[in-house]
């Protein structure tokens, strides 16, 4: 009697967990399982998003592979706005962080005004970037001419197109900044005042006391700036149909990447294969690709996570 008293307790326990568990099952269900069970078949299928799915083998990952042209300029860009972009954003966020809780005065000012333009709409805050950096009628250019300095070709240059991003990138810095801001006013005191009696200096105390302490939210940064770069999409496609000046003709068909293919990522292949060409096991591929991707440099971040407290040890 006593064993099925036992058993019953651990089966209403087991029904009690899982009850309270429900609506992330069911949520990690709907919303990822089911997904990427459903990409890792039709990567397998040829599937036009009309006729039903057949099987097509290993063809839709030799054709991404080896026979379509705009894959590897797409991974390289997205590798190089993963580690230029994310890594100049986590510094500009970082300094810009650091520049405002020292100030003394205007506090309230700075912080506005740094933050005001991460609530800008993307759409509108590319085109204008677009047009201010337009290389014929852009002031940005007017300007650099005027004193005497290059006036580079920006988004209709291919070599200037992903600095430009960059540009935009560093723009809308505020959510940043508020992270590290609120991460750094956490810093405790005493430790910068025992810092400056034993004699050290500005980066002595950044080295060994603030970069310890906010590690924790470099490594959320880095990570989740990674994650979102990883899906980056509206900005690049937006200033190459301006820059190109596609984006006042409706109807007409773009392909991405300008100029030479120099703004192209993958989640732009993603949407060209899915539903300009029609091609969904391909794009399928392209999103695994993305998927596993995001997933190792997520992990490699994840297990580095002590190197930056060991920094300053």
């Amino acid at each position: 009697m006593t064993t099925m008293t036992q058993a019953a307790k651990r089966r209403r326990s087991t029904l009690v967990t899982l009850g309270f568990l429900a609506p992330w099952i069911i949520g990690f269900s709907v919303f990822f399982a089911y997904p990427l069970i459903s990409t890792v078949y039709f990567s397998f299928m040829h599937y036009d998003g009309f006729r039903p799915p057949t099987w097509n083998g290993s063809r839709n990952w030799s054709y991404v592979f080896t026979r379509y042209p705009l894959f590897w300029p797409a991974l390289r860009n997205t590798l190089w706005l993963v580690v230029v972009m994310v890594g100049t954003r986590v510094v500009f966020g970082l300094g810009v962080g650091l520049l405002i809780t020292r100030i003394k005065t205007g506090t309230g000012f700075f912080r506005t005004a740094f933050y005001l333009p991460y609530l800008a709409p993307p759409v509108a805050a590319t085109m204008s970037f677009a047009f201010l950096l337009n290389p014929g009628t852009g002031p940005v250019n007017h300007l650099l001419g005027g004193i005497g300095l290059p006036q580079p070709g920006w988004f209709n240059d291919p070599s200037w197109s992903k600095p430009a991003l960059t540009l935009l990138a560093l723009w809308g810095i505020g959510d940043l900044m508020v992270i590290f801001m609120a991460a750094l006013l956490d810093v405790p005191k005493d430790q910068y005042e025992a810092a400056e009696l034993d004699g050290a200096g500005p980066w002595q105390r950044f080295r060994y006391i603030t970069l310890p302490n906010i590690s924790p939210i470099v490594v959320f940064a880095v990570v989740t700036g990674v994650i979102q770069t990883m899906q980056y999409y509206t900005q690049p496609i937006v200033a190459g149909k301006v820059a190109s000046g596609i984006i006042g003709n409706s109807g007409q068909q773009f392909e991405p990447g300008y100029p030479q293919q120099s703004t192209l990522t993958l989640p732009q292949l993603v949407y060209n294969l899915a539903f300009q060409r029609f091609d969904t096991g391909s794009a399928c591929v392209v999103a695994l690709v993305l998927f596993a991707l995001a997933m190792a440099c997520t992990a490699l971040l994840m297990r580095r996570r002590g190197g930056l407290i060991q920094a300053g040890d």
